[in-house]
């Protein structure tokens, strides 16, 4: 399950990926966000991996992220790893003019393999788009407030 969008974001590129590329804003704009560790390599260097700790309700959720690209301020790629689901996330920051930068994302889901998020993704695939685009916006308010 494959799906692509855009947001502009009205600052310029270089904010944008500041904001984006430093972990430490990252519960800024995701939900339940609680903390990430570095886990190997050199952080935000290809091939670093971290672990990525999230609380929803009472649930927690730990992820494992692998950079398999970066190249801010152009683009950025990492592969997450849950126990239920794998995905890659893509990312290209174009700058539009001086105060505006286009975010272009895509995610896609590689694996899902416990019942119910497959159940989920099949009957209702949109509830996995939102979340992405809700961050995204969540993203855009937090970093044109700076």
């Amino acid at each position: 399950m494959k799906y692509t969008g855009s947001i502009v974001i009205a600052k310029p590129r270089n904010e944008v990926v500041k904001y984006f590329s430093d972990p430490n804003y990252l519960g800024e704009y995701q939900d339940g966000f609680i903390k990430k560790e570095l886990i190997a390599g050199e952080q935000g260097k290809k091939g670093a991996v971290s672990k990525m700790l999230y609380k929803y309700g009472k649930r927690d959720m730990e992820l494992t992220e692998t950079i398999i690209s970066n190249q801010l301020p152009d683009s950025f790629e990492s592969s997450y790893h849950h126990q239920h689901m794998d995905n890659t996330m893509k990312c290209s920051f174009i700058e539009l003019d001086a105060t505006r930068t286009e975010y272009q994302y895509e995610f896609d889901y590689t694996r899902i393999s416990w019942v119910m998020p497959k159940l989920f993704a099949i009957l209702f695939p949109s509830m996995y788009r939102k979340q992405g685009e809700k961050w995204m916006r969540q993203f855009k308010e937090f970093v044109e407030k700076q």
